[in-house]
């Protein structure tokens, strides 16, 4: 499998754990179909030091587990008297935890418990109705659902999933802050325009329900070309309010925000080449902000193991706003180092940053990798979070099951006490975590 194309297994395992892909035929007939869809992960994760990004943290070690369990119903139906459109639909739950002490940054404290709806969402596909268009040349959807646009860089779900320990637990979502049990949009509406190839386009409306986020409500446009040797999209975002009560400085912007993305992925027409590119201009209120990166990857397909080897420079403005970027190949996209984007920081903002990357296949279900990150602050009178991080990481799959650990070393140049935001100390600190997820 070559990471930089289709991700690392564990990326694989979660998106087929999104999605619902895999799952147990419920009732079937030749143009109907009823699906059981079970899905979940558990996480043990251990921290040698603590950072002061979320609630009331102690300096020191922290150990936490968190884990969450989706469960429901999809299904389809066809109609070939009306040129084999369909109708299709989800509705599920999701039950998600943290326990033990809370996770490394404070953003929860290990008492977060919560079942919810996630996904409820319904949608008509058009089949052969409009042939110009392409197979399903017309998709419209409407519900709670994921949305992803593009790579992740901007939009990927709303899955920042807070506890207890922030705003007096209003804005808990039941924890799981690593695990992101919950990633779908509270509303949208999606219609899709195109076919698998050539032309195609977006037009969304989403509404988020996530009080740290300040519920933003966005307009999406998405115009892409795709072909064998790579895809060229073009977005347009469009910030159409926020809950006033709940936004700061920063997320008040998102009202009359403006984001306009360039982008481009494939591997032009060489089979062992990986390219991906993204510019994203912000127009925002107190000021323009921009993030871009460039990446390029190569697999030594003929060779043992198959290694693939890469080199990531990417750049957040000081004040820029990731929005609602997400999970996306695998780790690295789009949060770049365990520890760093997930604890300490930087989140996305105010940093320069240079990735390397080894991934072997030893299996075809088995991945391992190492990832290098060197993170530099742009501006420091905002805090200086320049560091260095080492991830080394295996995804083996079992069945129905994924289990990935997977090992960080994290040395921040300064401690909390000297403007950083590891507390105590600046000394190297050892990540730890298991993650074994599955679907059936």
């Amino acid at each position: 499998m070559n990471r930089f194309r289709h991700g690392s297994l564990l990326a694989a395992a979660l998106s087929a754990i999104s999605s619902g892909a895999s799952a147990y035929e419920l009732y079937s007939t030749a143009d109907s179909t009823l699906k059981l869809n079970v899905q979940g992960a558990l996480g043990f994760f251990h921290s040698d030091e603590s950072y002061n990004q979320g609630g009331p943290i102690d300096p020191g070690s922290v150990a936490w587990q968190e884990a969450f369990l989706r469960y429901g119903l999809s299904g389809t139906t066809r109609f070939p008297e009306a040129g084999n459109s369909s109708l299709y639909g989800e509705f599920n739950l999701v039950s998600n935890g943290t326990w033990g002490e809370g996770d490394a940054a404070g953003y929860t404290d290990g008492t977060e418990r919560r079942t919810d709806v996630d996904r409820a969402y319904a949608g008509w596909r058009s089949g052969d109705l409009f042939p110009a268009l392409g197979k399903d040349g017309v998709d419209i959807s409407v519900g709670s659902q994921k949305v992803k646009v593009g790579d992740g860089f901007i939009i990927n779900g709303d899955g920042l999933s807070v506890g207890n320990n922030l705003a007096g637990g209003s804005a808990n979502r039941g924890g799981a802050y690593y695990l992101t049990a919950r990633n779908a949009f509270d509303k949208t509406a999606w219609l899709r325009l195109g076919g698998q190839q050539g032309w195609r386009g977006d037009l969304i409306w989403l509404k988020s329900d996530n009080e740290i986020k300040a519920k933003p409500e966005l307009g999406v446009a998405v115009l892409e070309h795709v072909a064998p040797e790579g895809t060229v999209g073009l977005t347009y975002v469009k910030g159409l309010d926020v809950e006033d009560k709940l936004a700061n400085a920063f997320s008040g912007q998102r009202d009359g925000l403006k984001i306009t993305s360039l982008r481009a992925q494939g591997n032009a027409g060489v089979k062992d080449l990986f390219l991906s590119f993204e510019y994203a201009h912000e127009d925002k209120r107190l000021g323009d902000e921009h993030a871009w990166y460039a990446e390029a990857g190569w697999t030594f397909s003929g060779m043992p193991w198959q290694p693939r080897v890469g080199y990531r420079y990417s750049r957040y403005s000081e004040d820029y706003d990731p929005l609602f970027s997400g999970f996306s190949r695998g780790y690295g996209t789009w949060f770049q180092g365990e520890v760093a984007a997930n604890y300490s920081g930087p989140f996305q903002r105010n940093a320069g940053i240079h990735m390397f990357s080894l991934g072997l296949t030893p299996h075809p279900d088995v991945a391992m990798g190492v990832l290098y990150f060197d993170f530099n602050t742009l501006d420091r009178t905002q805090g200086d979070l320049d560091a260095k991080e080492l991830d080394l990481y295996v995804d083996w799959t079992i069945g129905n099951f994924t289990v990935s650990p997977l090992v960080g070393l994290y040395k921040p140049k300064k401690s909390a006490e000297d403007g950083g935001s590891q507390l105590g100390s600046d000394d190297l600190n050892l990540y730890s975590q298991l993650v074994i997820s599955f679907a059936f």
